[in-house]
């Protein structure tokens, strides 16, 4: 597993284009979004909006990192008969499933310090020292979640179709999440929903920190309820995939 785990981080630094959506990208949109002049506070927010888009763009660079492209690596892998071939090994099915997830997670970890340090550096963003190393880790750990999604729609999906259900669950997360917008500028209805989606806990990791607060149960709670789900299903379509073959 520790030999996959490697092979898989290896392939996506050589990716240029996943190295610029998801390192390079997240920070250039970062700036774009927050603007260096921008001060004070939305209606409904706790912090300013430099710190709201530094985590929200964080977030979604993992998120590009870890669901993009495990999903789409996962189901041409199956195409092309590579899945088959690990399974003559020793390497178990849960080995596999853990191997993209962790090797997923690893790689998103560039996007989101690439981040940060433009907050530090670009947009003058203050924190004390613990509360950056706080918000990384959150940031980090979060993406895990989104790792397991990708593992479960890589196998749900065959080559030509995964690419559009991964961008309309990417999408509509990223959105109902509020990693666009502020959810306070956000039909009340789009708000009821979610406040339920793993994006809205996963960034809400983060903006307690900024605040000077302990990560909320109830976020971490929500995450980890979605990281066994997800988790549970990829470890199933993996074995329904299996006996397929």
């Amino acid at each position: 597993m520790k030999t996959l785990v490697k092979l898989e981080i290896t392939r996506s630094l050589r990716n240029k284009k996943f190295m610029f959506f998801s390192v390079i990208y997240p920070p250039v949109l970062y700036v774009i979004i927050a603007g260096r002049d921008t001060a004070g506070n939305m209606p409904g927010l706790p912090v300013d909006l430099k710190l709201y888009y530094m985590v929200a763009m964080a977030a979604f660079g993992a998120m590009t990192a870890v669901l993009m492209g495990n999903s789409e690596r996962i189901a041409k892998e199956r195409e092309t008969g590579w899945v088959r071939q690990l399974r003559l090994t020793a390497l178990p099915g849960r080995g596999y499933v853990t191997a993209k997830i962790a090797s997923a997670a690893t790689v998103s970890l560039p996007s989101i310090l690439l981040v940060l340090l433009t907050g530090a550096t670009v947009m003058d963003v203050r924190l004390a020292a613990w509360q950056w190393g706080a918000v990384a880790l959150c940031s980090w750990a979060g993406s895990f979640v989104f790792a397991a999604l990708g593992v479960a729609i890589g196998y749900l999906a065959t080559g030509d179709a995964v690419r559009p259900i991964t961008m309309l669950c990417y999408f509509g997360l990223a959105f109902t999440g509020g990693l666009w917008l502020p959810m306070s500028s956000l039909p009340d209805w789009v708000r009821a929903i979610g406040e339920w989606m793993p994006t809205y806990a996963y960034t809400g990791l983060g903006r307690a920190v900024e605040v000077g607060e302990a990560p909320h149960l109830a976020d971490a709670g929500l995450l980890l309820g979605y990281l066994v789900l997800f988790a549970a299903v990829a470890a199933w379509l993996y074995r329904k995939d299996t006996r397929k073959a």
